[in-house]
This record gives structure tokens, sequence and C-alpha cells, in this order.
């Protein structure tokens, strides 16, 4: 079984963690679930996909994911520390082999410190160290960055997935 990389990404991601056997559970705040709404609408995810969490509220990713109170009040919830620390706990939480986190601010508005567009991202996989990144994809919209921010969280699994040959 070979990736297709003509195919849409959420397909090209579930072949790929199919052929390596890969789980995946995903950590969402400004996205809200659209990308695992992404992974779960190609037929088949189901041997690949284990869940996602959706943490919008500061306290629900305290609740859910085990990301700690000091690190939100030290820098946010729109940081890179809070994207690692989603990240780990909803692969430590669902056992799977690979996690996504974002989050971000969708707009409108954002600040001076945090403007609209700023999205953190985290990649928690077994054996290997957590990727962290921020992207400014900038004021596109409240529903532009969020299909950026969907967009890039695929890509990012599936650049993972391709590094596994």
């Amino acid at each position: 079984m070979q990736t297709n990389s003509t195919a849409p990404l959420p397909e090209q991601v579930i072949a790929a963690a199919k052929l390596r056997g890969v789980t995946i559970a995903t950590a969402e705040s400004c996205t809200a679930g659209m990308i695992s709404a992404a992974l779960t609408d190609v037929a088949g995810s189901s041997a690949v996909v284990d869940r996602g969490y959706v943490t919008y509220s500061n306290q629900a990713k305290i609740d859910m994911l085990g990301v700690t109170p000091d690190t939100l009040a030290a820098v946010g919830a729109v940081s890179e520390e809070v994207a690692v620390q989603m990240a780990e706990g909803a692969r430590t939480r669902a056992a799977t082999t690979l996690a996504v986190a974002v989050t971000g601010i969708a707009g409108p508005g954002g600040s001076e410190h945090k403007p609209e567009g700023r999205v953190c991202f985290a990649l928690a996989q077994d054996g290997v160290g957590t990727l962290a990144e921020t992207i400014e994809f900038g004021a596109l919209g409240r529903a532009g960055v969020r299909a950026a921010t969907r967009n890039h969280a695929l890509s990012l699994i599936l650049n993972r997935l391709m590094q596994a040959h």
C-alpha cells in the first residue's frame, strides 16, 4: 500500500498511518475538532484514528489533557509550551503512537502580543522528541485561519509519517 500524493491530504495521512501501524489522537483548541473531522471523513479511518479532544477552554486543557495551570498562567494558552503539553497529554491519555495539538488566535481580533492568525502546533510521538512550532498565518479571517491550521496540522502528521519510511 503506497500513499497517493495526488489524493487529498486527509486520505494521504490515513494511508500512511495504516501502512506504518500508527494510531492518532488530536488535541484541538482553535479548530474545535476540524482536524479529527477531516481525518474521520476518510473511509477506514477508524483503523488509525483513536480520538480527538476539543479543549477550547483553559479548564478543558487542564482537565482533559493535563496542561498545568502554572504553564497557562505563565505563557498563556496560545504558546508552544501549552501546545506541547496538549499533544503529550493527548498521546499519553489515548495511548496512541502519535498526537497533534493546535492552539491559536483564529480571530477576529487578537492583540499586539498575540495577533490574529498566530497558531502554535505540537506533534508528540512515541520515542521521538515532541515537535513544536508557531505559524503566523496572518489575518485570514476566522474561517481562513482555522482551515489553514487544519491543513498545516495534517501536513505535520504526514511529514512525520513519511520520515518514518
